[in-house]
């Protein structure tokens, strides 16, 4: 197996996201290019456990030489942010049914892999170098308010999840997967602003993003 990944570039004024543009939630930032590569060839072997619960192959974790540049563009606000906002010309390539299943089991894999984190970690948090970060369970709030927020933005109207009920983060979930799992012509969805592509991997990365922080911030410094 190929180990070439190809990279999407996102260049803030303040931060720049390196995201792989075939494997949905591996998105890393750093402070220059050189950073936010070096960021996502670190964090292979993490995404590599959100590959595996998803049952799909992954070479051995690639360095940075095997990371390679297809697309750049300029960033904004959000980007600075600290949010890989921009949905790129890669995001727009039409979804087959097979890679729709893939991004479906990817997207699945990494809200598999976030509630595992958070169920096993600490309900306090070690704080970081100026007192900030939310401790666990605001980390879990924040993350299923912002994937039903992200409903709205796929045009999916569904109940508001409440961490105590999980029936309402499956009906919610599901409902996303159900979407994502369709094939696609890579036009936005509900006729909103995220085509498929893009949709899976910001939510993927939202959810490992915050799964990668409490793992962080769980043990001693």
């Amino acid at each position: 197996m190929s180990r070439r990944i190809a990279v999407a570039v996102e260049t803030g004024a303040k931060k720049v996201f390196a995201t792989a543009v075939d494997w949905p939630g591996w998105s890393r930032s750093g402070k220059t290019e050189e950073a936010a590569l070096e960021a996502l060839a670190a964090s292979a072997a993490r995404y590599a456990i959100v590959t595996a619960e998803a049952g799909e192959a992954f070479a051995a974790p690639p360095g940075v030489d095997d990371l390679e540049i297809v697309e750049r563009n300029p960033g904004g606000s959000g980007t600075d942010f600290g949010v890989p906002g921009n949905v790129t010309e890669h995001d727009r390539r039409p979804v087959p049914h097979a890679e729709a299943d893939r991004l479906r089991r990817l997207v699945a894999a990494a809200w598999t892999v976030f509630d595992r984190v958070a169920e096993g970690a600490p309900a306090g948090l070690r704080k970081g170098p100026r007192g900030g970060g939310r401790d666990r369970d605001k980390i879990v709030d924040h993350v299923l308010n912002a994937d039903h927020a992200y409903c709205q933005v796929m045009g999916l109207r569904v109940a508001a999840p409440s961490p105590s009920d999980p029936d309402s983060i499956e009906a919610m979930r599901s409902a996303m997967l159900g979407l994502l799992g369709r094939p696609s012509d890579g036009s936005p969805l509900g006729g909103r602003k995220w085509p498929p592509r893009y949709a899976a991997g910001r939510v993927a990365w939202h959810a490992l993003d915050h799964a990668w922080e409490i793992e962080d911030r769980s043990g001693p410094s």
